[in-house]
Parts: C-alpha cells; sequence; structure tokens
C-alpha cells in the first residue's frame, strides 16, 4: 500500500496518487460464501490494480444491535477470513473501523454537510427500520455519513459495491462534491466511481432463491459459513431447495426457478466459469447428480481457506499485530487529510 506523500501545511492536498479502493465487511455472525464470492474473492483480484484498504466495518456494527460480549471476536474472525481468501495485509492495509478515529471525526463533519432530505431518501434506512422507524438508531439513520467518511478519509477513487450499497455511494459523491464547493477547494475530494461486482456478486439463500443470502436469516441452512467443515457444507447443499426437474440446457430454461439459477450462479462463480458452461455440463442431469458435485467443488475451494481462519485465530497475538499495523497505516493516509479538512472548515487549530 502506498504511503502518503509529504505535505505543505499551506493549503490542502488534492489526491494525486495511485488508484486507490476501500472496501469494508461488517463484522457480524461470521462471513458466509455470498461474502466470499461477492467481495472476499474480489478483494485479491483489486490488489493487482489498485492501492487497496479493506476495513472490518465494527463502527456500522453497532448502528443496529450493541453485542459488546462478541464484537471484538467478530473482528478478528472477519478480519482472518480477508486474510485466509488472499489478502495480502503487506500490501493491502487490513484493518478496524474503531482503530482509526479520523472516521468517526470525519462522519461528524459529514453529517453537517449531508442534508436530510438525501438521507430519507436512503432505502436501506428505511428497510432495515421497518415499520418502528422512532426506535432504530440516530446511528443507523446516518450510517450513510459514516460510510462516506470511510471512504474520503483515504480519498479512494473507487469502491466495489454492490446493487444494495449503489444509492450509498451515490451519497458519498454527494457528499464529496458538496464539500468541494462549499468549501472552494474544487477538486480536494475525488468522486469516488464505483466497481460493479461480476458474478457471484448476488448470491442467494439456499432456502428461498428470492432472499440474499444473509447471516440474519434464522435458518442456519440457508447459508454456507466459511467456517463450515465439509459435513456441514455437503448436508446444507444436500437439502437446498431445488425443483423436481431437471438442469436445463440453456440460460433462458433458468427464469421461473431461482433456486437453481442461484446453486447453477454459485458453481459458476466457485469454478470461474459461466451459467452457460454449467449447464453445458449438467443439462439434462436431476439435482441428485449436480448437488454433490457443486458440495465437492465448495468443499475444494473453502476448506483451505476455513483452515488457515483456524491457524489465524489460534494465533491471536500475531493477528492483533496485523491489525494494528495496518491501522497505523491507514491512520498515516487518513490523518493529513482529516487536518486539510479541519483547515478547509475552518476549525481553531
Amino acid at each position: 500500500m502506498t504511503e502518503p506523500a509529504a505535505r505543505p501545511d499551506s493549503a490542502p492536498q488534492l489526491y494525486t496518487g495511485p488508484k486507490r479502493v476501500f472496501s469494508g465487511v461488517q463484522p457480524t455472525n461470521g462471513l458466509h460464501l455470498g461474502n466470499y464470492l461477492g467481495a472476499l474473492k474480489n478483494f485479491v483480484a483489486l490488489q493487482n490494480d489498485y492501492d487497496c484498504l479493506y476495513c472490518v466495518v465494527d463502527m456500522h456494527a453497532i448502528t443496529a444491535k450493541l453485542d459488546p460480549e462478541n464484537l471484538a471476536r467478530n473482528t478478528r474472525e472477519a478480519a482472518a477470513a480477508f486474510i485466509a481468501s488472499g489478502v495480502d495485509p503487506k500490501r493491502s492495509a487490513v484493518f478496524a473501523q474503531s482503530a482509526v478515529v479520523q472516521h468517526a471525526e470525519l462522519a461528524w463533519i459529514f453529517n453537517c454537510i449531508a442534508r436530510m432530505g438525501w438521507l430519507n431518501r436512503m432505502t436501506q434506512f428505511k428497510e432495515k427500520a421497518g415499520k418502528d422507524r422512532e426506535n432504530a438508531s440516530v446511528g443507523l439513520f446516518t450510517y450513510p455519513a459514516l460510510m462516506a467518511a470511510d471512504i474520503l478519509a483515504y480519498k479512494a477513487t473507487h469502491v466495489p459495491v454492490g446493487d444494495d450499497q449503489k444509492q450509498h455511494l451515490e451519497l458519498a459523491r454527494d457528499i464529496a462534491q458538496k464539500f468541494n464547493n462549499d468549501l472552494n477547494v474544487p477538486g480536494f475530494f475525488p468522486l469516488p466511481e464505483p466497481l460493479i461486482q461480476g458474478p457471484g456478486a448476488r448470491v442467494m439463500s439456499l432456502r428461498d432463491g428470492s432472499k440474499k443470502m444473509s447471516k440474519s436469516d434464522p435458518s442456519d441452512q440457508s447459508r454456507i459459513m466459511l467456517t463450515d467443515d465439509s459435513d456441514a457444507i455437503a448436508q446444507k447443499f444436500r437439502r437446498a431447495t431445488t425443483d423436481a426437474h431437471p438442469l436445463p440446457e440453456t440460460i433462458e430454461g433458468l427464469e421461473g426457478r431461482p433456486e437453481v439459477d442461484n446453486l447453477v450462479g454459485i458453481y459458476a462463480a466457485l469454478s470461474e466459469t459461466t451459467k452457460a458452461q454449467v449447464l453445458a455440463q449438467f443439462a439434462g442431469q436431476g439435482f441428485a447428480q449436480f448437488k454433490p458435485a457443486l458440495a465437492d467443488l465448495a468443499i475444494a475451494k473453502l476448506s483451505p481457506i476455513a483452515s488457515e481462519m483456524r491457524r489465524l485465530l489460534d494465533d491471536q497475538a500475531a493477528l492483533d499485530a496485523i491489525l494494528r499495523n495496518s491501522a497505523d497505516r491507514a491512520a498515516a493516509i487518513a490523518a493529513p487529510v482529516l487536518d486539510d479538512v479541519k483547515r478547509c472548515v475552518g476549525f481553531w487549530r
């Protein structure tokens, strides 16, 4: 990861460094196959072309629920999943959000830049708060401003996003643009571009193909956890919801069969092929043949990750050292950015 250049104190520094990626994952209840195919696998590939910062967003995790007994453990487990999946902490920072204070400080300033109307339009708040909006935390409502701070504290130029985060990234761009305009510092914050994720980015529940695979689903059978052993993976795929028809020959034959489409998509993503290629291999076969093949493929891909996660978690001191070192490197980038922001805002210094 590229270190920040020396900065003169006289004027805010425009970002002219390498293309930089920021992304984060919440440390709640462990990571699953959807996290791996939709995020972690992509994190690994992005290291080849970008200066990358990968964050375990523990501050976001408390917007809905305080869980002091498990939060630190879940944070370590998420960081271990990043590294076990192939993120190299020597090349890319892997750190806990709360360990870099600039996230919180910049988020407050962005709370004063963002407009209530902007946040009221955020569909994720409406979905998560539901009908009990008045009892939702203020943090859940202002979550997108903190997400903007996560990204812009490092002047990230690119953010990998799924469909559910596109609106939040648009808000981050709006906040960056309003800051630049209101404080008369054109180009101070870059307007981060989305990196749209490819096949496998949206993995659905094994029990209901209309719902995204989720850590919050009450059924453990709905998801493959990265820590599941081989027997659990095989059992969950064996019990996955399908239908009585064989696999079709073409993509068009998956229409109206969301659970089947999901399993074919998972196979394609794990094998780094296309759905069409998977169907060419298994067309006409029943799920008695396809599910074991899918389970074997998933076990081959995920077992080394689970094994490496266990090794990392068994040496907590070494894992914590990685997190601290990465947090220091991240703070070294974010601190001068925040200093410039304070100067732009006019805070006493």
